[in-house]
């Protein structure tokens, strides 16, 4: 059997859809575009990702409500403490500083977004 990602999608609900954009633009430093593909009940904001690997959007939906869900890590390799300035900023907080991963495994830390989500942030290095 291959070996797979455990995670194949994530979708981080929001109430503000600009909102959270901007906010997840800022923190990562990175463009979102915004599509509705072909559903306008359905709009989000793919993040950037490899064509093969794991990746999600922003997402709102009226059966989808943010802060109320699953907590996804965002690999931020080698630019944890850099995201982790940029999230007060952008209207966010810092929930869990810069914590090592036990057994060598690199770094994470949690935050809350603008829209009231718990979301995750690792890094290797």
């Amino acid at each position: 059997m291959p070996h797979t990602n455990a995670i194949t999608w994530f979708e981080i609900p929001t109430a503000d859809l600009d909102r959270a954009r901007a906010f997840y633009q800022t923190i990562l430093a990175t463009n979102l575009p915004k599509d509705d593909f072909g559903d306008p009940s359905d709009v989000m904001c793919v993040f950037p990702g490899e064509t093969v690997g794991v990746t999600g959007a922003l997402i709102r939906r009226t059966f989808q409500k943010p802060g109320a869900g699953t907590t996804v890590y965002l690999n931020v390799d080698g630019q944890l403490d850099q995201v982790l300035t940029r999230i007060p900023k952008a209207g966010g907080s810092v929930l869990i500083p810069r914590t090592p991963v036990p057994g060598g495994a690199g770094a994470y830390a949690c935050f809350r977004d603008s829209e009231g989500n718990c979301v995750g942030l690792h890094t290797t290095a």
